[in-house]
């Protein structure tokens, strides 16, 4: 039998206000981990649940899993007393906040896989009680909180508005940006109905220098795919210029710096070897999908992703066009190092990493491919790139880069040493712009 709690929006919005309210963190990962830390430094008592227990073992021993994060933060945090990590569902039912912050990734057909956000919501609905606030923040389609969590919500009797509040509130969180941490990212809140929206604005008014109503639940979760659709299209199209300008003997990143000194109509994005991470390659399908209900094509967000999702196997090509050249042999007579797995520069985290791809690609070529990451020591199992599972970072020494017929720049990060690259290897493709000079009998190939 359920307990009486107070459900006036009134007295729950004054335990937010007053930093009170317990709040639950599902899910303990690159969003969740580091909201945690902000809610926990803004003085809430915090639970942070995630189904890993190791993650949770270490949280409670004062220690992060997550480079950025380092074990001094989360060991400050554990010693206020106003953190606790568990795996046990059960630990909902003292929180007045839960927020959701699981994975939304896509199938093998490139449609939402949702497993995560409904496991997590019958989670939540089995320890449900009134006056609970609950926050979708997983970056999703519109109408996922509507369609997919009230209902589940509501399964135990209680109705969303009266007895229990909804909100969605996307997370924007960017690994390795110093300069932009959670607490220093403004936060857009759409909620079911008003009362909740007023709960959500005054929690995350705690933690955020400015929260962005907007009307819906739906608005905020279109709101978090067009950031990211933005990003999707503009890089795809810089990609495509880097090609065009690439055969007529023009350097993009030239181009790219004198064109952002224009102090306006302009936004510089920067192309790579490919898309990765878990937002970018992902996100702008979970519209494509939605659309099709709807009856409308996504266009322009398809055509990004194919230029983008070509981009390895352009790589791929220079490459291997530059062993040719410069080396008098095949791609399949070759030995390659790739420089940096992780998606992005400076942060641990490879998850659809074009260097998977890339390494995959030269295997098949018949490549003997090697890789050097400072934070990544070893590739993690993925479902797409099995078979690289296990692979370990070779050492970055002279005698150990010496070895190789060609080093592709994959990922640029700031504490790699190129000019030791660059000394020790004949020819370098730099995706990343990362390589200024090389010495005599260095090739350098902008791809």
């Amino acid at each position: 039998m359920r307990q009486n709690y107070a459900t006036d929006p009134t007295l729950l919005e004054q335990r937010y206000l007053d930093r009170q309210a317990r709040v639950a963190v599902i899910g303990l990962g690159y969003v969740g981990l580091p909201l945690v830390l902000a809610l926990v430094g803004r003085g809430f008592p915090v639970t942070g649940l995630d189904i890993d227990p190791a993650k949770v073992a270490m949280l409670n021993e004062g220690r992060s899993y997550i480079r950025q994060i380092g074990d001094a933060r989360v060991a400050a945090a554990v010693a206020t007393g106003r953190l606790q990590a568990t795996a046990d569902p059960a630990a909902l039912c003292h929180c007045d906040a839960v927020i959701i912050c699981v994975p939304t990734p896509l199938s093998a057909q490139r449609e939402p896989d949702l497993t995560y956000v409904v496991n997590t919501a019958r989670m939540i609905r089995d320890q449900l009680r009134p006056g609970q606030l609950v926050v979708l923040e997983s970056t999703t389609y519109p109408g996922t909180t509507d369609e997919v969590v009230r209902p589940i919500l509501e399964e135990t009797g209680l109705v969303s508005g009266r007895d229990f509040f909804l909100a969605f509130s996307p997370e924007r969180e960017d690994p390795g940006n110093i300069e932009f941490t959670t607490s220093r990212i403004p936060k857009v809140v759409g909620a079911d109905g008003p009362a909740a929206a007023r709960l959500a604005v005054a929690l995350y008014e705690q933690i955020v220098p400015r929260t962005v109503l907007v009307s819906s639940s739906r608005a905020a979760e279109a709101t978090k795919l067009t950031e990211n659709i933005f990003r999707a299209v503009n890089i795809a199209m810089v990609n495509e210029l880097k090609v065009i300008y690439a055969a007529m003997g023009i350097d993009v990143w030239e181009v790219i710096e004198a064109a952002k000194t224009k102090p306006f109509g302009y936004m510089p994005f920067y192309p790579g070897p490919g898309l990765g991470g878990h937002c970018i390659p992902i996100d702008p399908f979970y519209l494509t999908w939605k659309a099709r209900e709807f009856g409308i094509s996504t266009r322009f967000i398809e055509l990004a992703g194919e230029v983008n999702t070509m981009m390895p196997r352009y790589v791929l090509d220079q490459l291997a066009l530059a062993l040719d050249r410069h080396r008098g042999i095949g791609l399949s007579r070759s030995r390659i190092l790739l420089v940096g797995m992780a998606y992005k520069k400076n942060v641990d985290d490879s998850r659809e990493s074009p260097g998977l791809r890339l390494m995959d690609m030269a295997l098949e070529r018949g490549a003997q491919v090697d890789y050097h990451d400072p934070f990544i020591p070893v590739l993690p199992p993925t479902r797409e790139h099995p078979g690289l599972t296990g692979r370990l970072s070779i050492a970055w020494e002279a005698g150990a880069l010496a070895v190789y017929d060609a080093a592709v720049i994959v990922t640029d990060h700031d504490q790699l040493d190129y000019d030791l690259l660059a000394a020790a290897c004949p020819v370098i493709v730099d995706t990343r712009n990362a390589v200024r000079a090389v010495p005599p009998g260095c090739q350098l190939i902008k791809a």
